[in-house]
């Protein structure tokens, strides 16, 4: 079974970067011919907000985020950006991973602003964070202004290109690690051409 694991890290929902993962899963789940792909997804906002605070590392609640983690084989991992920054939120919540936890996994940043000034903002601030967590196989972040996103299923077309290009990437890099074949159906492009 491969594992792909979406995590949301927006105090707020709805909003356009969890429209932007929701995006993302479904593209995925409507390519995916493999029923041996299981996509889950982790909204960071949903956790206790005590755990959170206090750095409570030990806490039961964080024990299943924990395993949803070390299982996955890749991992989307979403924040809006403000001030050049991944969200606070986002961040208590890495602060009580473990050392290591991203290690042999693929991840895929995505970010939303409301501001094309925050471009390159994951860059080097959430990149470098990953990594202490020991993540080597990081993919380049795919970025949108809030605008350019509609809903789950409809968006701007540049937006969805590059999304759909992020996706095939980490796809075949996980069928890279695994020495397989990535399992789709026709291209994601044909996907994205079909909702416009």
């Amino acid at each position: 079974m491969t594992r792909i694991l979406i995590i949301g890290g927006s105090p707020l929902h709805p909003c356009p970067n969890h429209t932007f993962l929701d995006y993302a899963k479904h593209l995925l789940a409507n390519q995916l011919e493999s029923p041996q792909i299981k996509i889950d997804t982790l909204l960071v906002r949903n956790l206790l907000a005590e755990d959170l605070a206090f750095g409570r590392y030990s806490s039961p609640v964080l024990f299943y985020p924990k395993k949803l983690i070390a299982e996955a084989d890749a991992i989307i991992i979403g924040s809006p950006i403000a001030k050049s920054a991944y969200t606070g939120l986002l961040k208590s919540f890495l602060d009580l991973l473990p050392s290591g936890i991203f290690a042999h996994k693929v991840i895929l940043p995505l970010a939303t602003s409301h501001t094309i000034a925050h471009t390159s903002a994951l860059e080097y601030s959430l990149k470098p964070v990953l990594k202490e967590f020991g993540a080597t196989q990081i993919l380049p972040s795919v970025f949108a202004v809030d605008n350019q996103l509609q809903d789950a299923e409809h968006s701007n077309l540049e937006i969805a290109i590059r999304l759909q290009a992020a996706l095939q990437d980490l796809l075949q890099a996980i069928a890279t690690n695994k020495g397989t074949k990535p399992n789709t159906s026709s291209s994601l492009l044909d996907e994205i051409y079909a909702v416009h």
